[in-house]
């Protein structure tokens, strides 16, 4: 037990805030070669339709894993403040209830999913000239997303007690594992989508099996027993509270996403799709660092606010966006430096990669928000403020993005450099709303130790 928790509560808050976030970011980084490692291979092996087929068919895992991520940010936010609270009872019952609430909704997902197949990729206008490589590649991840869900959960709640290292090393094993099995299934076997699909399924339950070993291994509050897997609803009731309007969120955004990729594929075909999934693979990399950085300040601050120390959790945000804006503006220049390059990474198709500069040119301003966007938020929600990131996320997302992307894009003929520039466009909005919220001095409330009164623990 000892091994594994952290406490980052006391001393230096600029070295705990480095030590936490540079296996955290280099795990991110690492876990997000699991999509680029799938889009390089077949970019590179099967051509374009693989690439659009991939990009599509992977879409609706990326949303579902983006929404059990914002309710696993629920559980975060209680193990760190119970931990920086000493609560050894509630920290055994929150593992136990987050770990059993997402094995039931994985197995309940998987089957919804995979039962409404061809309508999901109906819905958002699939290619028809990548709708087989498309169905391949959504059939397959669905039907392993209970690893995916397990994995994700389990990262969390190590996280979550300050141990950023093992989620890393397991991923690390995982990820290389995974590229083998990529260039294997389609060099090899001739498995195209299907083929990078599976590698991806195999590695996250080799990554679950490392990661319940370890626990097991250090006598972790939870022992994965039979009898251990049951829901506390007590816990169950503050999982919901702090966890669902993040999931919500992360859904909103993700779905905003596949808006986007719906009316990509009304705008450009096939040769548009395969762009965009190609450029949202590096975005999402490098964007890796900000999000890294924000999720460590979130844990930062949901331990230093269980303790009592707001005085922490407020340094840790300032510490965190020092240094994610160069980071971030670092990726900014090379996108515009060097964004056929890039794009050459995942095809070499002429129309694809003109196609992606266009966009890229837009898109790319997204970079001087994003480090505040993330650490800030990475603040409020270690301190239980769930709700406010909603709406934020909620505005910036359905009413802003979606709308521009559409006006711009279509009302205005701008094609993918107007869909492209709702994404700086809603960050902009959502910057404003978040000034207004930290004058408004509500950020200072524990919104746990206010929920939490009242609930036996």
């Amino acid at each position: 037990m000892e091994k594994i928790e952290n406490n980052l509560s006391e001393g230096s808050v600029l070295k705990k805030l480095v030590m936490f976030a540079i296996p955290f970011l280099i795990s991110n980084i690492v876990q997000s070669f699991y999509n680029v490692a799938d889009m390089l291979v077949v970019g590179n092996f099967c051509g374009t339709e693989s690439l659009s087929g991939v990009t599509i068919g992977g879409q609706f895992t990326v949303i579902l894993t983006n929404v059990i991520i914002g309710l696993c940010v629920g559980g975060t936010v209680l193990i760190g403040q119970y931990v920086g609270s000493n609560s050894r009872e509630a920290l055994k019952r929150v593992t136990a209830t987050l770990i059993t609430l997402l094995l039931i909704l994985s197995l309940i997902i998987m089957v919804v999913m995979l039962t409404f197949r061809d309508t999901a990729l109906h819905l958002i206008r699939t290619p028809p000239e990548s709708y087989s490589e498309g169905s391949q590649y959504y059939t397959v991840t669905m039907t392993g997303i209970v690893f995916i869900f397990a994995y994700n959960a389990l990262s969390a709640i190590l996280r979550g007690m300050g141990d950023s290292k093992h989620p890393f090393y397991f991923v690390l094993i995982a990820c290389i594992t995974n590229i083998i099995m990529d260039l294997v299934f389609v060099c090899v076997f001739d498995m195209a989508a299907f083929g990078v699909g599976l590698a991806t399924v195999i590695s996250q339950a080799l990554s679950v099996f490392l990661c319940v070993a370890y626990m097991i291994r250090n006598k972790f509050v939870f022992d994965f027993k039979p009898s251990s897997f049951r829901i506390y609803k007590d816990q169950l009731k503050l999982i919901i509270r702090f966890g669902l309007p993040t999931s919500a969120q992360n859904g909103v955004i993700s779905l905003s996403f596949l808006f986007i990729t719906s009316l990509v594929n009304t705008v450009g075909g096939v040769t548009a799709s395969a762009a965009v999934g190609a450029w949202g693979q590096f975005n999402g990399f490098a964007f890796m660092p900000t999000q890294a950085i924000g999720a460590s300040v979130s844990t930062m601050s949901a331990q230093n606010i269980g303790a009592g120390r707001l005085d922490r959790a407020v340094q840790s945000c300032k510490i965190g966006i020092a240094f994610a804006v160069p980071i971030t503006f670092l990726f900014f220049v090379l996108v515009r430096v060097f964004p056929a390059q890039i794009l050459s990474l995942f095809g070499r198709d002429p129309e694809m990669i003109q196609a992606g500069i266009t966009y890229i040119s837009a898109f790319s301003y997204d970079f001087f928000f994003i480090p505040f966007a993330f650490c800030i938020n990475g603040f409020l929600i270690g301190g239980g403020h769930t709700v406010y990131t909603l709406i934020n996320s909620m505005v910036s997302s359905v009413l802003l993005r979606a709308p521009v992307c559409y006006f711009l894009g279509v009302g205005l003929h701008w094609g993918l450099f107007g869909v492209g520039l709702g994404a700086p466009v809603a960050s902009v909005g959502a910057m404003v709303m978040t000034v207004v919220y930290l004058m408004s001095g509500k950020w200072r409330e524990n919104a746990v130790q206010s929920s939490s009164s009242g609930v036996e623990i």
